[in-house]
């Protein structure tokens, strides 16, 4: 697969910061994930080193009376709940044009504002992962960061790709949208409904775009402006809102729960748990965006983590990142 769209594809779980590189005797996955990031992107203090470019907006999000049925959850249950919401571009360079294939795959991070506590879900325009583990995505990172154009051959991207089949595929199947409100946004990672008696059903996120996905050619997208995407999307829902159904796509029997890298068979049943609904861009998206940790665990009763270690990589890689763009 060519350099620069494995390049794109394998920046997307972690929002990261520059900092001194922990020794290699005492960084954890994490920590070495974030120094790959620094030294593949640049350091670029205050933002994040991957998603670093965003724009940041707010809405509701209205429960359909199906979502009952399937999770207790209080974000199923009552009238609408206000969010905070922010649309990314992909790798940690602050001013990568929208329309670039490095800016792929666009992600999207949702904050439901519930009585019983703020819940998070962090989704992107992939239909699967990479690789399965934090440890595979650090290595991954870190062979790209050792091909460049000097790099014999095969090169460590190639020897990589070759026994991590994924790798090479993943990021053929994000593609720019003509609008980030006409792009769908998935859940690599797959989570659990827990309804009132306890019955536990594994699903993934799907945010789908209520007037349907629309993708542009790369060609068409390399003409457009650096900020064609952040731009459209604030002036949008300035005069009207953008609206996604939320659906859950439910696992059956025998489907992996705990490998990123296996998409689950279209024909799997999907049910609309609602619909986001963006109304309004904040103000000063840049100073919002300071503040804001989403982190994929942050969840309420009646949603759960599965066994899915990239869940647990993710958490890690967010709270140092955190930590060290807020230095």
């Amino acid at each position: 697969m060519p350099r620069r769209s494995l390049f794109a594809l394998s920046l997307l779980t972690v929002g990261l910061l520059a900092a001194p590189p922990a020794s290699a005797e005492d960084a954890s996955t994490a920590e070495q994930t974030i120094d790959v990031m620094n030294a593949l992107f640049g350091k670029h203090p205050g933002v994040r080193a991957n998603h670093a470019k965003g724009t940041v907006v707010e809405g509701s999000f209205t429960p359909s009376p199906e979502a009952a049925s399937l999770s207790k959850a209080s974000l199923f249950k009552g009238p609408a709940v206000p969010v905070t919401a922010r649309f990314s571009n992909a790798t940690g360079v602050p001013a990568i044009p929208d329309g670039s294939p490095d800016a792929n795959p666009h992600g999207l991070a949702v904050r439901f504002k519930l009585p019983d506590g703020d819940m998070d879900v962090v989704v992107n325009a992939l239909k699967f992962f990479p690789v399965a583990t934090g440890e595979e995505f650090r290595d991954l990172l870190t062979a790209v960061s050792k091909s460049g154009p000097d790099a014999g051959k095969p090169t460590p991207l190639e020897t990589f790709v070759a026994s991590h089949p994924a790798a090479g595929k993943a990021g053929g199947t994000a593609k720019t949208p003509t609008s980030l409100a006409r792009q769908t946004f998935n859940g690599i990672n797959a989570f659990v409904l827990v309804d009132a008696a306890g019955k536990r059903r594994p699903f993934r996120w799907r945010f789908v775009p209520v007037d349907g996905e629309e993708l542009m050619p790369p060609d068409e997208a390399a003409k457009q402006s650096p900020t064609f995407l952040m731009d459209e999307i604030r002036t949008r829902i300035g005069k009207a809102p953008a609206a996604y159904r939320v659906e859950a796509q439910l696992a059956e029997a025998g489907d992996p729960t705990d490998d990123a890298t296996k998409p689950w068979p279209e024909d799997r049943k999907s049910v609309v748990l609602g619909t986001l609904t963006l109304t309004k861009p904040v103000a000063d998206s840049l100073e919002a965006e300071k503040t804001l940790l989403f982190m994929p665990n942050a969840l309420v009763d009646g949603v759960e983590v599965s066994d899915d270690p990239l869940i647990d990589a993710r958490v890690q890689a967010y709270a140092i990142s955190f930590g060290r763009r807020s230095q």
